[in-house]
């Protein structure tokens, strides 16, 4: 068996039987397909089927020469992934992947905005350029319902549920959750929804909530660039994504002593280990006011 079908074959089991999200299936494809590179460029006659221990040992020195942990890492947990599929299929009696460890990885908190800063990086967002309005809503509702930006650019006006105060989220692997939403950022939408009646939408996009110039569907990178601008614009020197948003709108509840599962079901996270992370941000957040404010810390 060539890599190429390979590939396909394990694209399809995760698309099929795992039920994975489109963008984690091309990273999956992604991360494999830098192993294939690798070994037709250096040992062209090797195959998923005869690819040795040896030779992947080779590829992940090299790689880690190249990437940082946390990517060395989730390249070599999607092989693993894929040679498990290898060996459960029958296509090969051993898993060459067995015996390879992940780097160790130094914890770290992604990068969160205070209530100030949120407000700052909103009211960033130009005034004068086309579609201001529509920016400064998907700003709003990547913090106020804290939602992925894979999320936010698929919502529809069917998910919208303004009367119950709910919004509908089709999650990973298209797991769906219920999200409440703020009557003020649920006031804002319904507006703007009204404003934008008469643009015309491309066949197939006609119930997106936000589209792009041509009435499709935005995508991923043009929600990054509104977002970096508009914190360029606030002067917020954090390195900002719309992850960071997100991230802001967990620590905000956190925080304010919401209920760790609750926010689980909000984020939408299928371990409440990775919203534990949430809780160690607050403790953080907690000793910095201490170190800071208290007469003793110093």
């Amino acid at each position: 068996m060539q890599w190429k079908k390979a590939i396909e074959e394990y694209s399809f089991h995760l698309r099929l039987e795992q039920g994975l999200s489109e963008n984690t299936i091309e990273s999956y494809q992604f991360d494999v397909n830098r192993l294939a590179s690798y070994c037709e460029k250096l040992h062209a006659k090797t195959t998923p089927i005869e690819l040795d221990a040896d030779t992947l040992k080779d590829f992940v020195f090299q790689l880690s020469k190249e990437v940082q942990p946390s990517t060395q890492s989730r390249i070599i947990s999607g092989i693993k992934g894929f040679f498990g599929y290898i060996q459960l299929e029958g296509y090969r009696k051993d898993n060459p992947t067995y015996l390879l460890e992940l780097p160790k990885i130094r914890k770290t908190y992604p990068d969160t905005l205070s209530v100030n800063e949120v407000d700052s990086l909103i009211a960033g967002i130009d005034s004068s350029i086309k579609h201001a309005f529509r920016n400064r809503c998907m700003l709003e509702l990547l913090y106020s319902c804290g939602l992925r930006v894979s999320e936010l650019i698929k919502l529809n006006k069917s998910d919208l549920f303004f009367e119950k105060g709910l919004i509908r989220i089709h999650g990973k692997g298209d797991k769906l959750r219920w999200v409440p939403i703020a009557e003020n950022t649920s006031n804002l939408i319904t507006d703007f929804i009204i404003k934008s009646v008469t643009k015309k939408a491309v066949k197939g996009f006609e119930d997106r909530v936000f589209l792009n110039n041509r009435g499709k569907e935005l995508t991923r990178n043009m929600v990054f660039t509104i977002v970096k601008k508009a914190a360029l614009s606030a002067n917020i020197n954090k390195n900002i994504s719309p992850h960071t948003l997100r991230h802001s709108f967990a620590t905000h509840l956190v925080e304010n002593g919401a209920d760790i599962q609750l926010v689980q079901h909000m984020m939408g996270h299928a371990s409440i280990t990775t919203t534990e992370r949430y809780i160690h941000m607050s403790q953080r957040h907690l000793k910095e006011a201490i170190t800071r404010y208290h007469p003793r810390a110093n």
